[in-house]
């Protein structure tokens, strides 16, 4: 004979409890790690508890992101607004090196979720109140994408870095058919499918780039 599970909860579980320790796996082990048995054993508790509070796993992940994205900081309004802008995105990266997993949840899910939305008026904000025109501030939020929430768009996966004598290797390999690859590769200082890079150095080059040049669209009245 088995015995019928309580409908009730476990005394002092919590949404934002289950979610709390959500994001501890994640942040250790990636989001794949993240499953209501995993969740329910950090917790001490049956699987089916954690239903009644999240509902599936993919409602789990929405809270996860959402508690991320509501705990960037908003930072004070500088001295223009591409000053404020570029500092609104570095500490969006800032809490995004801190759980790197939201990255991949976030371009995995079809509709943003509040505390996303909610961020990125923060960025429309930003962009109309230092005289963006609507149409350019559409623009914007296109060509800067998902830098808006800290994390770059790279055109390949780097990895790890490779080490020297692998990079060598593989540019000579390359070197008669794809001379210019083949220089990317050996002109680098880390590893990377063309040749890695500071990944943090690289977000700021790119940011700095774009915001610059809405600044100058803006300012020609464009």
């Amino acid at each position: 004979m088995t015995t019928r599970r309580s409908r009730t909860a476990p005394a002092g579980l919590t949404r934002e409890g289950i979610v709390d320790v959500a994001i501890r796996v994640a942040d250790a082990d990636g989001p794949t790690a993240v499953s209501m048995r995993r969740i329910a054993q950090e917790l001490g508790v049956d699987p089916m508890s954690l239903y009644r509070h999240i509902g599936a796993k993919d409602g789990l992940l929405d809270l996860m992101t959402d508690t991320v994205v509501a705990g960037i900081e908003r930072v004070e309004p500088g001295a223009t607004w591409v000053e404020t802008a570029r500092e609104q995105m570095l500490a969006a990266r800032r809490t995004m090196l801190r759980h790197p997993w939201t990255a991949e949840v976030v371009k995995a899910r079809p509709i943003p979720t509040p505390a996303a939305l909610r961020y990125v008026d923060t960025i429309l904000g930003i962009l109309r109140g230092g005289g963006l025109s609507l149409d350019l501030t559409h623009h914007a939020l296109h060509v800067l994408g998902s830098r808006i929430l800290g994390f770059g768009q790279n055109l390949f996966d780097e990895g790890a870095d490779t080490p020297p004598e692998v990079a060598a290797a593989r540019a000579a390999g390359l070197a008669h058919e794809m001379p210019w690859v083949a220089e990317m590769i050996v002109g680098s200082a880390h590893g990377g499918a063309l040749g890695g890079c500071d990944d943090d150095a690289e977000f700021v080059f790119s940011l700095d780039l774009i915001l610059e040049g809405l600044e100058h669209r803006r300012a020609a009245g464009r």
